[in-house]
C-alpha cells in the first residue's frame, strides 16, 4: 500500500490523505478499484481521528482505495461554503488522477459522519462535482444543528435533486447530539426526488460511534453502549458493493 498526503488550495492544514492499495497479477480483477472519500465529523471545530483512518482501513480491507479529507474547521474558517470547496477540490483531485491511481472514476463514494455527514451531503447535493454514492452516518442535515457547530450551516434536505447520488444512511434514534430528524428529513427529501436510498435507524447507540469497535471506543462503557450499531458497516458494504457491481 502507498500513502500520500496532498495539500489542498484553502490552506496548508487542508489535506487529503490517499491510501492506495497495490496491484498484483495474482488479483487480476483488482487492476482498477472503486474508491471512498472519508469526511470525519467534529462539529466543524475539528476532524475526529476516530472517524478518519479507522474508517479508511475498513474500506481498504474490502478492496477500496480510500481517501481522508481534513477540511476547513474552526470559527471563521468553517464558514460555509469553504468546507464544501475543500471537498470539491478533494473529489476533483481523485477524479483527475483516477487513471494513475487505478480508480474507477465513476465509482467514487463519499462517506461523512456527523458534521462530516453535513459536508458529504453538501457535496452530493450542491457540489460542482458530486460523488457516485453517498454514505451518511448520524449526519447533521438541518440548519437547527448550527447551535452545536462552529459556524451556521444550511439545511441540505432543501437541496436534494435528481442529480443527488444513491444514498445509504445510518443513525441511532437515541442520539442526543444530532436528533434523528436530521436523517429522516434527508431520507424524505430523497424519496420525493426518487433518489434510491437505504436507511437504518438503530434504537440504541451513542453519537459518534464510528465503526463501533474497540479501536474507536473511548472506553469499555462506550463500546458496550454501541454494540447494537456495529452491523451498519456490513450493511453498508453490501449496499455499496451491489451499487458499484463490486462483488
Amino acid at each position: 500500500m502507498k500513502i500520500e498526503v496532498f495539500t489542498l488550495p484553502n490552506g496548508e492544514d487542508i489535506t487529503l490523505t490517499a491510501y492506495l492499495l497495490d496491484s498484483s497479477d495474482e488479483m487480476p480483477n483488482m487492476k482498477t478499484r472503486p474508491a471512498v472519500l472519508v469526511l470525519p465529523g467534529g462539529a466543524y471545530h475539528g476532524c475526529s481521528d476516530r472517524e478518519a483512518e479507522p474508517v479508511a482501513m475498513a474500506f481498504l480491507a474490502q478492496g477500496y482505495h480510500a481517501f481522508v479529507l481534513r477540511y476547513s474547521v474552526g470559527p471563521g474558517k468553517a464558514a460555509f461554503p469553504r468546507p464544501l470547496e475543500d471537498a470539491e477540490a478533494a473529489l476533483e483531485l481523485i477524479r483527475n488522477r483516477a487513471d494513475e491511481w487505478k480508480i474507477k472514476k465513476d465509482k467514487i463514494a463519499a462517506i461523512g459522519f456527523s458534521a462530516g455527514g453535513h459536508l458529504a451531503a453538501a457535496l452530493a447535493t450542491m457540489g460542482r462535482v458530486r460523488p457516485n454514492a453517498l454514505i451518511l452516518g448520524y449526519p447533521c442535515i438541518l440548519e437547527s444543528t448550527s447551535s452545536i457547530l462552529a459556524e451556521p450551516v444550511p439545511s441540505l434536505d432543501e437541496y436534494v435533486d435528481g442529480k443527488t447520488p444513491p444514498t445509504f444512511i445510518f443513525a441511532s434514534s437515541e442520539d442526543k447530539a444530532v436528533p434523528i430528524e436530521n436523517s429522516l428529513a434527508f431520507a424524505i427529501a430523497l424519496d420525493k426526488e426518487k433518489v434510491p436510498f437505504e436507511i437504518h435507524v438503530f434504537q440504541k447507540g451513542l453519537h459518534g460511534f464510528s465503526i463501533a469497535n474497540q479501536v474507536v471506543s473511548k472506553d469499555e462503557e462506550y463500546l458496550h453502549a454501541n454494540r447494537f450499531v456495529k452491523p451498519w458497516l456490513d450493511l453498508c458494504f453490501k449496499w455499496l458493493n451491489d451499487l458499484f457491481d463490486f462483488i
